[in-house]
């Protein structure tokens, strides 16, 4: 069959208590994520996941597609942040989210969460301040009674009186006791059950979480004139990488709590959050934490003065809210070795939803439309709220350019594609060698139509060019610095420097030859010996050429088409796995080696030219096992590509990307899962009252809030996954309707024993649902 993977990169947003919300919808993709991996090895599921593993059984039966589904880029911020980092340890991991669960529902509670120092020491304590208690419950007193179940109301009253109660001017939640719930959490998922990681070895898990630097750490810009000056950064992406290749950050734990306590340090909430706080939990529960040098070196800013340790920092949706950001840039090299659906999906918990103001009679408030701001609000919407709610329009923008590029891309090389094809026949005639390609002759055919290529190409080879050495020098260095890591922002700037000054001593940087055409011998033999871009690109372009040009005239699977793929990602194989800094693990580099140095002993164990000879082998079997016709096609577009490559790499400003198809943007909130419900966050969650403070009060809130994160989890990534597959694959609108009938009939099995607050919602859940 067909192999295709559905690749998430994961945005979770902040939310506050709708932290509840979004673990039930993370726990869907994490069980998505299990059925996936269960299907292509042939094990079995329970629950949703058996729901899942169904639906990719069927797509394969009726398209013969078999989908991998693969969650590998996770961004958060805020209670999404916490939610994100561990969705990306049960990945990396094949650690469980269930145990998770119960510790949601019982200790994300404002008793739980409240700082020992902080409460109420009896019902006397600050007996002057249970009038007001009393002031906002009957302020809000017809949403709690329309909201909360009779049983539950006595609860969400005496926690809020508690919660009021507490200490005044300083953060009511405890830093400490947050750190602890989280250490709590990591050593659950430990102790619970555990599998296979759920994303195949060498396949990277990227994990980014969004905090504030409250104090600011400098960062040099380069000016006109003054040359450089030094402004303050607040915003940091703490990133954390599992790829098989090198050490496992996701499984240093202290790491991981230090990004979750940090992200999610809503301001006034909970203190800000310092190194120093974690030492002493960490001592306290007598862990080590080996990791933290290296923590403070790669996550931390440099420079400044003082101790690290007492570096502060706050919530991260304070200022990006939603990190799409560091998700785009981890697309760069992402090994593909089979066609992908790339799209990135954002949890939105209340997308469509506004806070309202409840007048003194219980009737909604004057329209805030119709009304100037005051002065409290304005300060407080300048300060919180405008900046956590600002749309994604720059980041989805951001997407669609990437994604416009690739199809502008497509279209030139469509255009050319005549043309490039006469030029490759006149280079070889139409020897009947040609129909009988061997690993010699592909060998010697490929370096004839480059060399021609560059020739042709005229003066539009030299911009070309240029931007092919810039790509590998750059890459040189990233290498570099990833191996011996730099002391600081002047080295790295000097290290740069210094690659460069070699590359032009030894006359790189003349690309063009003696003519004017072509490249320079030196230039030549660096590109044999390091641009491993272009023979990636060139693989890419032949597996979309087999999809397009070949197969497409198929009417049923072609048994020799899939063989074709196979070979051509296996050949890819080869080069892919020459990216990832394993390969560089037990490189033997003096330690006060020079850019000379790291160059050749780059390429030496690179070997690009041996791996070129074994991507020939495998290509030119490859062809033999086809028609005539369609092994011409494919050879043509082979051996013309460095005719297109030299048309459309500047066009995709030298990024090359790996996954080469545009970009989908999906979203999962309450107002797009409309299987069951329709109405939004206001018909459906709890957690939003109280300003997103609500489902800390009340576990029958945050019970509410679990479950309907599990339904619209998987009512979305059921019609997520459908969507991958069209023609022929297709599912219908009804078999999908199904489908879903049975996953949610699922969920609610599992979870009714674990949820005793909603069992009415429960039950009118199942009548709203259906027969399964």
């Amino acid at each position: 069959m067909r192999e295709k993977e559905l690749r998430f990169a994961l945005i979770c947003y902040g939310g506050i208590s709708l932290a509840v919300y979004m673990h039930g919808v993370t726990k869907e993709i994490w069980r998505l994520a299990a059925a996936s991996r269960a299907f292509h090895d042939g094990g079995g599921q329970h629950g949703s996941g058996a729901v899942y593993r169904d639906l990719l059984i069927a797509i394969a039966e009726r398209g013969g597609t078999r989908l991998r589904v693969l969650p590998d880029i996770v961004a958060g911020a805020s209670a999404g942040g916490i939610n994100g980092v561990f969705l990306a340890r049960a990945l990396a991991t094949g650690q469980s989210l269930d145990p998770l669960t119960e510790l949601w529902l019982k200790d994300a509670d404002v008793d739980s969460l409240l700082d020992p120092d902080a409460r109420p020491l009896s019902a006397a304590t600050k007996f002057w301040a249970v009038p007001i208690a009393g002031w906002m419950m009957k302020k809000r007193g017809n949403v709690i009674d329309r909201t909360v179940g009779e049983g539950a109301q006595d609860e969400v009253r005496a926690k809020l009186s508690r919660f009021v109660r507490a200490r005044w001017f300083e953060p009511p939640f405890g830093g400490a006791t947050f750190s602890h719930l989280l250490l709590d959490a990591f050593d659950a998922m430990e102790a619970g059950p555990q599998g296979p990681p759920l994303v195949p070895a060498g396949q990277p898990v990227d994990l980014f979480v969004s905090v504030t630097d409250f104090a600011g750490h400098r960062v040099t810009l380069s000016l006109n004139s003054p040359p450089r000056v030094t402004e303050d950064e607040h915003r940091l992406v703490l990133h954390f990488r599992a790829d098989g290749r090198s050490a496992k950050p996701l499984d240093d734990v202290p790491s991981l709590a230090a990004a979750a306590r940090a992200t999610a340090s809503f301001p006034g909430a909970f203190p800000p959050f310092t190194l120093r706080e974690l030492d002493a939990v960490l001592e306290k529960r007598g862990v080590a934490w080996p990791g933290r040098d290296a923590f403070i070196r790669t996550q931390l800013p440099a420079g400044g003065e003082g101790d690290p340790a007492d570096r502060v920092l706050i919530d991260g949706s304070v200022l990006a809210n939603a990190p799409f950001r560091p998700a785009i840039s981890a697309l760069k090299q992402r090994p593909a070795r089979r066609e992908i659906d790339r799209r990135f999906i954002y949890i939105d918990p209340k997308p469509d939803y506004r806070a309202i103001s409840i007048g003194k009679s219980g009737e909604v408030a004057e329209s805030e439309a119709a009304r100037l701001p005051g002065f409290l609000p304005t300060i407080l919407g300048a300060m919180s709220e405008i900046p956590r709610e600002q749309p994604i329009r720059d980041n989805v923008e951001a997407i669609e350019g990437m994604s416009r590029r690739i199809r502008r891309m497509q279209h030139i090389v469509d255009a050319m594609k005549v043309e490039v094809e006469e030029q490759v026949a006149a280079l070889f005639g139409n020897t009947f060698f040609l129909d009988t390609p061997t690993t010699a002759r592909l060998a010697k055919w490929r370096a004839r139509a480059q060399e021609q290529a560059a020739e042709r190409a005229g003066f539009a080879f030299s911009p070309y060019g240029h931007l092919k050495l810039s790509a590998m020098v750059e890459e040189l260095v990233g290498i570099v610095d990833r191996l011996a890591p730099p002391e600081g922002d002047i080295h790295r700037t000097i290290r740069r420097q210094q690659f460069w000054d070699e590359v032009r001593a030894r006359g790189l940087d003349r690309i063009s030859g003696k003519r004017g055409a072509g490249a320079s011998g030196d230039a030549a033999t660096f590109f044999r010996t390091h641009d491993l871009g272009f023979r990636v690109r060139r693989l890419r372009f032949l597996a979309r050429e087999l999809d397009r040009v070949v197969e497409a005239k198929r009417d049923a699977r072609d048994p020799a088409c899939d063989a074709m793929r196979d070979t051509i990602y296996a050949a890819l194989g080869l080069y892919l796995e020459r990216e990832g800094d394993r390969w560089f693990a037990d490189l033997d580099v003096p330690a006060d080696a020079d850019a000379g140095q790291w160059i050749e002993a780059i390429g030496a164990r690179r070997d690009l030219i041996g791996a070129d000879a074994a991507a020939d082998a495998l290509i030119a079997e490859g062809l033999g096992a086809l028609p005539k016709d369609d092994r011409r096609a494919l050879l043509l577009a082979y051996l013309g590509y460095p005719f297109y490559d030299i048309a459309t790499l500047p066009l995709l400003q030298g990024e090359g990307f790996d996954e080469f198809d545009p970009i989908k943007i999906d979203r999962i909130s309450p107002s797009d899962a409309t299987a069951i419900r329709t109405g939004g966050a206001a018909a459906m969650l709890k957690g939003i009252e109280f300003n997103a403070f609500g489902a800390f009060f009340s576990r029958a809130y945050r019970e509410n809030d679990y479950l309907w994160g599990r339904l619209h989890g998987a009512d979305r990534l059921i019609d997520i996954v459908a969507s991958s597959v069209t023609a022929e694959g297709a599912l219908a609108g009804e078999e999908l309707a199904a489908i879903k009938r049975r996953a949610f009939h699922a969920i609610l099995d599992e979870e009714e024993g674990r949820l005793p607050k909603i069992a009415a919602l429960i039950a009118e859940l199942r009548g709203e649902i259906g027969p399964a």
